[in-house]
């Protein structure tokens, strides 16, 4: 059997990673201020994260939601301190796809209606729901396309207020576009989107799949507005690299017993993967740090000629170049080895490194990038 070829693959193999670093089968080092799509949040291997997760494989890795798991109602309890989202209520489950695939189902429920409303040049997963409120025809089948969507652009608030009516279940917002290109909502604009939903009885879903856990500096991105949506998803860098996602519900929204479910969701060794990153985000104020390098790491940018404009906040940064970036992004990895992250924006490069990321990792981050526009 060979694989489904799916994916465009550069010829490299990973065989070990430690912080921000990773080498291939051949001994190469390379930096990644990728992560992998934004999932590594506290650093490859961190030491702390390893120990916990190898005693959980020691004690049961798995069972079902059918019985008790205190690891669930621990994490519970650890995720409302760190994020201050106390009053919510946790839906586990493996995939950010799959989170907000639950996120649009708990609407629907709630609502008894199908409309949601999405934003223009939004990236939410690949699964039928997920993919219907992606803007995006490319990956959208003919199965996907038949749910009722409606998509306006960011920040338009006239375009929202025409969009959300009394058949509209949610509109869902991500904290930060990522896949787009990183642009941000206004606190404006989310305050608006708020206004609206409660105006017309609908529910407003944050999607923090790539932006939450503290990569923009708060632990969701929306935090910096005083905006409180019904719905909250989380996944990637809540695991570290394990399956991990949630979908977090206002306390207004009642559950029921089969409302949702999952089997691998909330298994015990995703709930000590969940655990151990929110433990070492706040032993070691990686929230802060994100605020401090991604400050230093935009201001650093920004004094380069060849680029245009420095998006996102944090460690959640689009740099939007003079010119196309593809060959730029496969000169830094294949001469410079250095990971960037695409876009769908093609003058732009994706930088999402670990939160734990240190000065001196930008500063030959900064000195490849350097190098690399001198040579082109």
């Amino acid at each position: 059997m060979e694989k489904f070829d799916v994916y465009p693959l550069y010829d490299i193999h990973p065989v070990k990673g430690l912080g921000a670093k990773l080498w291939d089968d051949e001994g190469q080092e390379y930096l990644d201020l990728y992560g992998g799509h934004a999932v590594i949040s506290i650093g490859h291997s961190h030491p702390h994260f390893i120990k916990q997760l190898k005693n959980q494989l020691d004690d049961l890795a798995f069972y079902s939601n059918s019985v008790q798991n205190r690891k669930q109602e621990e994490l519970a309890h650890l995720l409302g301190h760190v994020s201050q989202a106390e009053d919510y209520r946790m839906f586990m489950c493996s995939t950010g796809a799959e989170a907000i695939e639950n996120a649009l189902k708990v609407a629907s429920f709630q609502t008894g209606r199908n409309k949601i409303v999405a934003m223009e040049r939004a990236f939410h997963g690949r699964t039928s729901g997920a993919v219907a409120i992606t803007d995006n025809p490319k990956i959208m089948s003919p199965f996907n396309a038949g749910h009722e969507v409606v998509f306006v652009p960011l920040n338009d608030h006239e375009a929202l207020t025409e969009a959300v009516d009394d058949q509209t279940a949610a509109v869902i917002i991500e904290g930060l576009q990522g896949v787009a290109g990183i642009y941000e909502p206004s606190s404006e604009f989310l305050l608006h989107a708020q206004s609206c939903c409660k105006a017309s009885r609908a529910l407003l879903i944050l999607d923090e799949v790539q932006s939450g856990v503290g990569r923009t500096g708060n632990f969701f991105a929306f935090q910096k507005t005083q905006v409180q949506p019904d719905i909250i998803t989380l996944a990637k860098g809540i695991g570290n690299g394990f399956p991990v996602a949630m979908v977090l519900v206002a306390p207004h929204i009642q559950a029921w017993h089969g409302m949702l479910g999952t089997t691998f969701g909330g298994n015990h060794l995703a709930c000590v993967a969940a655990m151990s990153v929110l433990e070492i985000i706040e032993k070691e104020q990686l929230m802060k740090n994100a605020q401090e390098m991604g400050q230093f790491l935009k201001e650093a940018l920004q004094q380069l000629t060849e680029v245009e404009e420095v998006r996102g906040t944090g460690l959640m940064l689009g740099v939007q170049m003079a010119f196309p970036v593809a060959d730029l992004r496969k000169r830094m990895l294949m001469d410079h080895h250095v990971f960037l992250g695409s876009s769908a924006e093609p003058h732009t490069f994706r930088l999402l490194p670990p939160l734990n990321i240190t000065r001196e990792d930008l500063d030959y981050f900064l000195l490849q990038l350097k190098l690399s526009l001198e040579k082109s």
